[in-house]
């Protein structure tokens, strides 16, 4: 009786209105909050984007250096911005991993008895992750440059390239927090994140000249969203230029937020 008086009870309170955009904005810096605690907590959490832009930069500069560009120090503007696109790519990819394992360990059925925006606990970590990719971007730059890289565009144009690194890595998350939402295991999303990653890093110009491929190929390369980023990054770091590739590698992250933020919603909401 105690219990259905309690169920009538809390049926006749009025519904709360949706969380205004304030709301919205304050509920996902907390769930930023117990992210960014989460990650302090295991600081495996930031074995990628520590160790791989360390090995990464050195194994491909001294492996590949010289038979691309005569010598290592020449191969350091490319390979460079090509380490920042390939670690931010795959260091969003763990997003969607790790957003999955939460949700198998139960994590996210709580906060469907929370009266916060579905978007809130996707956004939340996001935002959280854009320190791994703060961490992955500064340190391969600092690589970069004790090996004798020498950016041409300078301070403005290192930070530049730099924050651009950052908010492609954000934005291409929304990818793989989409796959979270939508695989049913956290091996899924991450077998699958692999098949999505070597393509996107290897079948662009990170590594080697797209002259150097064949005609077929190149055309992929051209479409290639990263090579959008590597690019603009280039154009930004190595010659301090705001070109057409600076602006199409925004619009083409601004327009990767505007899908597949808003289907991860989606697909999270059908969920509860």
């Amino acid at each position: 009786m105690a219990a259905l008086i309690s169920t009538y009870a809390v049926a006749d309170r009025p519904l709360k209105a949706r969380p205004g955009v304030g709301e919205t904005i304050g509920q996902t810096l907390t769930m930023a909050r117990r992210a960014y605690i989460k990650m302090m907590r295991n600081p495996e959490q930031f074995f990628d984007v520590t160790i791989q832009p360390l090995l990464f930069t050195a194994m491909f500069a001294y492996i590949f250096g010289g038979a691309i560009s005569g010598d290592v120090k020449s191969y350091l503007p490319t390979i460079i911005t090509g380490i920042l696109a390939q670690t931010a790519l795959t260091a969003s990819m763990a997003r969607g991993t790790q957003l999955r394992e939460d949700m198998d360990k139960g994590v996210f059925d709580r906060f469907k008895a929370l009266p916060i925006a579905r978007i809130a606990p996707l956004a939340g970590p996001a935002v959280a992750d854009l320190l791994r990719y703060g961490i992955a971007a500064t340190l391969t730059i600092v690589v970069g440059l004790l090996m004798g890289y020498r950016p041409g565009g300078g301070v403005g144009g290192v930070l530049a390239g730099w924050a651009l690194t950052i908010f492609a890595g954000w934005s291409l998350s929304w990818i793989f927090t989409w796959l979270g939402t939508v695989l049913k295991t956290a091996g899924g999303v991450q077998g699958l994140g692999m098949m999505i990653m070597f393509p996107l890093t290897f079948l662009s110009p990170a590594f080697v000249p797209k002259e150097t491929m064949p005609d077929w190929l190149q055309h992929f390369v051209d479409v290639n969203p990263v090579t959008l980023v590597i690019n603009a990054t280039r154009d930004l770091m190595n010659a301090g230029d705001v070109t057409m590739s600076v602006v199409w590698a925004l619009v083409g992250c601004a327009a990767v937020v505007a899908i597949f933020a808003p289907l991860s919603v989606w697909s999270y909401s059908k969920k509860l």
